[in-house]
C-alpha cells in the first residue's frame, strides 16, 4: 500500500467514503483474521468499511452495503473455507467486480 493510502490520506477523487471495503465470512473470520485486519487498518488511520450484522436485513445485499461497496477506493476480499456458501457473501463480490470493471476499483483477495 501507499504511504498516503496507511496515512488515511486520499489522493483520488472525493466520491470514496472509504479507502477499504472488507468482503467476508463473518462467521468464520469476524473474531479472527477479518478482526485484526480491520483493527490494524483502523489503528494507522485507513478509512474502513466493515459491515454489521444489523445491515443483514433480508435475503438481497442492503443499498447500504451497495453504497459503501460502490464509495470504496479498494475492496479486500478475505476468502474462508465458507465464504462460497453464503448468497450474501457471493452476492458482495459480484457487486465489488461491477465496481472493478465500471469504477476501476483495485481489489485484493486473500485466500
Amino acid at each position: 500500500m501507499d504511504t498516503q493510502l496507511v496515512r488515511g490520506e486520499s489522493s483520488t477523487s472525493s466520491h470514496f467514503s472509504y479507502e477499504v471495503f472488507l468482503s467476508f465470512r463473518g462467521e468464520d473470520t469476524r473474531k479472527t483474521f477479518t478482526g485484526h485486519l480491520y483493527s490494524k487498518l483502523d489503528n494507522v488511520g485507513v478509512k474502513t468499511f466493515i459491515d454489521d450484522e444489523e445491515l443483514r436485513k433480508g435475503d438481497v445485499i442492503s443499498r447500504e452495503l451497495e453504497k459503501a461497496i460502490e464509495e470504496s477506493r479498494i475492496s479486500i476480499i478475505v476468502f474462508s473455507r465458507n465464504y462460497a456458501s453464503s448468497s450474501w457473501c457471493l452476492d458482495e463480490l459480484v457487486k465489488i467486480l461491477e465496481c472493478k470493471e465500471k469504477l476501476k476499483q483495485m481489489v485484493l483477495p486473500i485466500f
